[in-house]
């Protein structure tokens, strides 16, 4: 009996090494496939443009723990998002395509409905198939989520970036490589956005008692910096203040989630990507094409490169962002597949050849602000054409209540800024600018005859972007419907 037992016991061993070989020597295939691949985390800001940062040059605002991303990466001082609408510029970040050619024509919540194509796929679900873990925590804003899935969501209070991060730390302990998308409701404009008294500055989200975690930091607003569009008043000083202080607490949660990634050690293999999904919720910034609406922050960190502190002068645009991501997440996709390309190999250069270019298409913000827009930028000039510019510019509902756009309006002052009032409201069919001697868009050259083959030659530019990407509104050229179907089901 007790030879039986010695020799089914030998046996049992003999089986138990047998499995543990064959188990090692054939890994998992998913296992096989990610164990060298980086974790991403995307971060994205909420209407921070680049007036509000110390590594763009801002001397007020206290933003030390991106500053420090900014001199461990890369700078990027030409990032474009397509559209200065909150929606509709996520939309481009997770798929990689133009708005209006993805129906993702404007926001998403309450009755404007506007809603990606369920036909469409998306970064994390092709993450996800790759073998990542994806996870999302705070403002979401965009549908179908069949699109843009996500394995976790997490919950949190999307203005306590602090909170935040604490709760992603199961994420950054993943034993498979992760995709962390990060998304603060900072700095938007808070709640209420039309006060009791007109003359009262945006919340900008900050509270009185502060966030739990979070150092309240205020700003003088006789200190702060007004950037040259807005008008230098009382109103634009204390909600610009308002405005840094939310910046502030984003910079906070930013560091935190920093320091929760390096103590899992896993910070050596870690992509980290700082944007903003358009630029400050100011009138002449957000829902707007001129620079300051779509002209944002762009810090890149690889800790795989050898070189850092890169300032990078390359045209970028959101619609490169997901193309981007799959490349440096050594992810195979087909080139067609997308609008945008990736920019991963000029990365840690400073002034490639070849990124001199960037398009934007601007159509609805809420559903009553119809106003399509289409840009080119090409070397130092600039296209607008303003598609509806019979109609008055539409007013995004926050910035209409907004005590900087009041103060103004119930005044009946003639500028807003270095611009006139009607002229904001009442703009030509055509702007072109050349950005390098006219950096604020002041001087529109249309009607200049030194500047009729330009003009030109970038109208072609943009008939050929529209063409390439299907845009509905490419009918608004002499009645075009050549990409138009039949209006019939087949």
């Amino acid at each position: 009996m007790k030879i039986f037992n010695l020799n089914h016991l030998i046996f049992s061993l003999l089986i138990l090494v047998f499995y543990s070989c064959e188990n090692t020597s054939k890994p998992n295939k998913i296992e096989e496939n990610t164990a060298l691949k980086p974790n991403v985390i995307l971060f994205v800001a909420d209407d921070h443009g680049t007036d509000a940062l110390g590594c763009y040059g801002n001397t007020v605002i206290k933003t030390p723990n991106l500053d420090k991303l900014a001199t461990e990466g890369t700078l990027f001082n030409n990032a474009y998002c397509t559209s200065a609408s909150c929606a509709a510029s996520r939309s481009v970040i997770l798929s990689g395509k133009f708005g209006h050619a993805t129906g993702s024509y404007g926001h998403v919540h309450d009755y404007h409905h506007f809603s990606t194509y369920d036909t469409e796929t998306s970064l994390p679900v092709i993450m996800e198939k790759a073998g990542y873990e994806t996870a999302r925590i705070g403002k979401y804003h965009v549908a179908p989520e069949k699109v843009y899935h996500f394995n976790t969501v997490l919950e949190a209070d999307p203005r306590n970036t602090v909170e935040m991060a604490n709760k992603c730390k199961d994420v950054l302990a993943s034993e498979k490589p992760f995709f962390l998308y990060f998304c603060t409701d900072d700095p938007h404009r808070g709640h209420p956005f039309e006060p009791e008294q007109w003359y009262t500055p945006n919340s900008f989200g900050n509270k009185k008692e502060g966030y739990v975690g979070v150092e309240t930091i205020e700003y003088n607003p006789k200190d702060v910096l007004v950037p040259s569009f807005l008008p230098d008043t009382k109103e634009s000083r204390e909600e610009i203040a308002q405005y840094y202080q939310s910046v502030s607490r984003i910079d906070q949660g930013f560091g935190k989630l920093m320091k929760m990634l390096k103590d899992t050690g896993k910070d050596k293999n870690t992509i980290v990507i700082y944007i903003s999904d358009n630029g400050m919720a100011f009138p002449g910034a957000k829902t707007t094409v001129s620079e300051p609406g779509i002209k944002l922050p762009c810090i890149i960190k690889n800790p795989t490169n050898t070189a850092k502190g890169i300032s990078n002068e390359a045209m970028i645009s959101w619609v490169d962002l997901t193309p981007t991501i799959l490349d440096m997440a050594n992810i195979s996709f087909e080139k067609e597949q997308f609008h945008g390309k990736s920019f991963n190999a000029i990365i840690n250069k400073t002034n490639p050849e070849g990124w001199n270019e960037i398009y934007a298409s601007h159509t609805f913000h809420e559903i009553t602000m119809y106003y399509p827009m289409r840009v080119v930028r090409s070397g130092d000039y600039k296209l607008i054409w303003n598609i509806a510019w019979r109609l008055e510019y539409p007013f995004a509902s926050d910035l209409w209540a907004s005590s900087t756009w009041q103060g103004i309006y119930r005044n009946k002052i003639e500028y807003f800024g270095p611009r006139k009032v009607q002229d904001y409201l009442f703009r030509p069919e055509f702007e072109l600018y050349d950005l390098s001697k006219d950096p604020e868009e002041r001087n529109n050259l249309v009607g200049n005859k030194d500047f009729e083959e330009k003009l030109e030659s970038l109208k072609t530019k943009l008939k050929g972007f529209q063409t390439k990407t299907k845009d509905p509104w490419m009918i608004m050229w002499n009645h075009d419907s050549s990409i138009q179907g039949t209006g019939v089901n087949l």
